[in-house]
């Protein structure tokens, strides 16, 4: 059986990439320290847990020994908690990247390295902001200087550059990739760093205003987490590499009104907005150039925004409901068997 190393494997897309992966009938190995993953997100799966660092090189090792790929999705998220602290989002970034790296170039493992969007800073022209959702494409990304806008961004460039050089340098047989906003069932929400559709959504729920910062213009490029894990499976299948990063996301963009007024069209009704101030370091306009995304997978086919909207309120909806009514279950509705735990060391 083929073995998958995941590290932060049980986050968001890392627990949906590990459900991907065990129905394709593989071996996984999920290696995450917790302090954003959810045990809860791998209840029930029949994956290994090793609990720890991708700081940790000893545990790195242990874990992904006999591995055929390592998908490197354990970092330390957020634009706002890197402004609070840079140092300790660049050794999770980067220093803990250039780790998994290291071990993956003496076994010659194939890895696929999961970076951000926000790499490329805002890419209005000349700081424009007079872009709407309507107002047509960006120019494309391949070629667009990264230009960070926060200490986030920039670990996440510094560990593409480790990613490239270890291909460049050492032949290591790398996909690096760069996500766009993704959205989707178990993304956390209700907290101060969680991403904006969950928020939105948890709020409309609970019948709360939606806070959008600054005026609600700025746009995202949303993609549903299955259309995202179902090309990071496809990408450890054929061990895909790239010399260059590649983007993925939908291709278009959608203001947040917009994105308001979908929500609205779901439910049915009217949702309160309040307006704060834009958060720094944040980032105006974003959308994903797919050019290379769908020559590498031409099998992938897009999804309305609406739909895959609507799925989600549908699952956070049902969530809500089962928190009302008692304990939820443990784990996704196909969860079988227990996970294992091995645990290590925290930093």
């Amino acid at each position: 059986m083929v073995k998958v190393v995941v590290t932060g494997g049980a986050g968001f897309i890392g627990a949906h990439l590990t459900r991907a992966l065990l129905a394709a009938g593989t071996e996984v190995v999920v290696i995450d320290d917790l302090s954003t993953g959810a045990l809860s997100n791998l209840a029930g799966l029949p994956a290994e847990l090793v609990v720890g660092s991708v700081t940790d090189r000893t545990l790195v090792e242990q874990a992904c020994t006999g591995a055929s790929s390592i998908v490197h999705l354990a970092a330390r998220p957020s634009v706002e908690r890197s402004l609070l602290d840079p140092m300790a989002t660049h050794a999770v970034n980067a220093t803990g990247t250039l780790t998994v790296l290291g071990v993956a170039h003496r076994a010659e493992t194939h890895v696929v390295v999961v970076s951000s969007s926000s790499v490329y800073g805002d890419r209005s022209a000349a700081g424009d902001r007079s872009a709407a959702a309507g107002a047509g494409p960006l120019s494309p990304s391949a070629g667009t200087p990264c230009l960070p806008r926060s200490p986030f961004a920039a670990s996440k460039l510094a560990a593409e550059g480790y990613a490239l050089s270890y291909q460049a340098s050492f032949g290591l047989p790398v996909l690096t990739v760069r996500l766009f906003d993704v959205f989707g069932p178990y993304q956390s929400a209700g907290h101060a760093y969680a991403a904006v559709v969950p928020t939105f959504i948890e709020a409309a729920l609970a019948g709360r205003p939606l806070t959008v910062r600054g005026d609600g213009r700025q746009t995202r490029d949303f993609i549903p987490v299955e259309l995202v894990t179902g090309m990071l499976c496809d990408a450890v299948c054929r061990r895909l590499t790239h010399p260059h990063p590649v983007d993925i996301g939908s291709g278009t963009r959608t203001d947040l009104l917009t994105l308001i007024a979908r929500l609205e069209e779901i439910l049915g009704r009217r949702l309160v907005v309040e307006h704060a101030a834009p958060r720094p370091g944040e980032i105006w306009d974003s959308q994903a150039d797919t050019t290379t995304m769908r020559s590498l997978f031409p099998d992938v086919t897009g999804a309305d925004l609406t739909t895959a909207l609507a799925a989600t309120v549908t699952w956070y909806a049902d969530r809500l409901g089962a928190d009302r009514a008692g304990p939820p279950a443990a784990g996704p509705p196909d969860a079988m068997l227990p996970a294992s735990a091995v645990h290590g060391d925290r930093d």
